[in-house]
C-alpha cells in the first residue's frame, strides 16, 4: 500500500516559490543547505541555492509529506487537475495575510476561496 511522500510543485522559479509556500504553510520551512547538499549544487555548475533547481520543503516536526518544487521550462497553461486545500479560522484575515505574501484570488465561494500562488498554481482556502 502506498502513502504519500512528497508533493511537488513545478516552478519557473522554485527557491522564491519555496519561501512563499514556507510562510503560507503552518510548520513548514525550506530544507537547510548542509555541506554535502551545497556540494551537490556545485557539480552542477550552481554555487547559489537561490538558483537550486530543487527546493525542499520539510516539516519542522519531520512529519510527511515534504514539499518539493522543481525549475520546469514553460509556464502554467491550464487550471490544476490536483490543489491543496487549507483550513483557517479567520478566512478574511488569512486571504489579507497571504495576499500580502504575493497570493491572489480567483474566486469567493460559500465554503472557499479559491486562490493562486505567484506561479499560478490553484489552492483553497476553506471556511471554518
Amino acid at each position: 500500500m502506498a502513502s504519500i511522500k512528497d508533493i511537488v510543485f513545478d516552478s519557473p522559479h522554485p527557491a522564491s516559490t519555496a519561501r512563499f509556500w514556507a510562510q503560507v504553510l503552518d510548520g513548514y520551512e525550506i530544507a537547510p543547505y548542509d555541506e554535502e547538499e551545497l556540494a551537490r549544487l556545485r557539480s552542477m555548475g550552481i554555487n547559489d541555492p537561490e538558483d537550486d533547481p530543487t527546493v525542499l520543503l520539510v516539516h519542522t516536526a519531520g512529519r510527511l509529506p515534504r514539499i518539493f518544487f522543481q525549475l520546469v521550462p514553460e509556464s502554467k497553461r491550464v487550471k490544476n487537475r490536483v490543489h491543496l486545500d487549507l483550513g483557517t479560522t479567520d478566512a478574511v484575515a488569512e486571504v489579507e495575510r497571504l495576499c500580502a505574501l504575493g497570493a491572489t484570488v480567483q474566486a469567493e465561494r460559500e465554503d472557499w476561496i479559491t486562490m493562486q500562488d505567484p506561479d499560478g498554481n490553484e489552492f483553497c482556502l476553506m471556511r471554518s
